[in-house]
């Protein structure tokens, strides 16, 4: 049994992260501000309240725990924000990835998990993305998230510090068992949005752009279960405390969606009818983003058990059903 510090661990992935640590026998604990985490996903460890720039803190709970790794997930996540706010992005990610690693060294913890991002590429120039693609973010937000991989370098090299940066590529669906799930607000992911509209909780669906070069017009994305994404989190860890260093890996299911697909699929498993806008495409929007993964799973030993698209839309309704108290 070991310890491991969660920081972003009352939100969406994080949450699952400490699940699948909890299920593997080992103690998570969640240190998270609160401020867009949810108190109530905090289910299967101790949570500590604080701040990722406060660094006493942060050394305070990791001398009272002695965890033996971090994985941390403390980040803002949404694209449209960071081109308003680009200082805010930088601060947050970066800012707060630089405190963590400062506390880290003060705390003698010297094993790190990352929650990165596909938009580190920006739009590549070879579809399946793999690890060997020129990183060129096209936002804020990505541009931050490869900062944050470039700090972790730059610290493993003065200090030896063992990290691994996961890439996701679009994050979907929610606990099999419905005990957590995607909770944002606001919410800017495909899936849950459009099973908002499916409860008619939103009039609409808006498909941003239907004249792309893919079969039916509009973008093709990877979506790639939470619960995977949670196991890839434990194997990177063994990784990380077996063979230090630092890599990054890109975690998908391989398989291309398109934003018609996605709502014709939900509107299946519903059974109820999605009324859809058609607006203009969004800037930086690829046509098609699908992620080569076979790296994770040679390395790794990651296959990904939800990858179909079904899977994901029905893990997510059930979760979007109990938030509606229609469970």
């Amino acid at each position: 049994m070991a310890t491991v510090l969660i920081t972003g661990g009352a939100g969406y992935v994080g949450s699952h992260a400490c699940k699948a640590l909890a299920r593997a026998g080992h103690v998570p604990v969640t240190y998270d501000s609160l401020i867009r985490g949810h108190r109530e996903l905090v289910k299967w460890g101790p949570l500590e309240v604080g701040d990722i720039h406060d660094g006493d803190r942060l050394i305070e709970v990791m001398n009272k725990y002695r965890p033996t790794a971090v994985m941390h997930f403390a980040s803002f996540i949404f694209v449209g924000e960071s081109v308003e706010k680009p200082d805010l992005y930088e601060e947050n990610i970066v800012g707060g990835t630089a405190s963590l690693i400062k506390a880290m060294a003060a705390a003698s913890v010297n094993n790190i998990v990352v929650s990165s991002s596909a938009a580190v590429y920006g739009t590549p120039a070879r579809v399946p993305v793999s690890e060997d693609e020129p990183c060129r973010p096209l936002n804020p937000y990505g541009a931050s998230k490869l900062k944050m991989e470039q700090l972790l370098a730059a610290a493993h090299d003065s200090r030896g510090l063992a990290w691994v940066a996961l890439r996701y590529f679009n994050a979907a669906g929610a606990d099999p068992d419905g005990e957590t799930g995607e909770w944002h607000d606001p919410e800017t992911h495909l899936i849950p949005r459009v099973l908002d509209a499916a409860l008619g909780r939103d009039a609409a669906i808006t498909i941003n752009g239907n004249d792309y070069p893919t079969p039916d017009g509009t973008c093709v994305r990877d979506y790639v279960h939470v619960s995977d994404l949670a196991d890839a989190h434990l194997l990177a860890w063994r990784h990380a405390m077996s063979n230090g260093g630092g890599a990054a890996f890109n975690l998908g299911s391989s398989h291309g969606f398109s934003v018609r697909e996605v709502v014709d699929a939900a509107s299946k498993i519903t059974g109820r009818s999605i009324p859809v806008i058609h607006g203009n495409r969004r800037a930086g929007d690829p046509p098609v983003l699908v992620a080569d993964s076979q790296r994770a799973q040679r390395i790794l030993g990651w296959v990904p058990q939800r990858s179909d698209l079904a899977s994901q839309i029905e893990d997510a309704w059930g979760w979007h059903l109990k938030m509606n108290g229609e469970d």
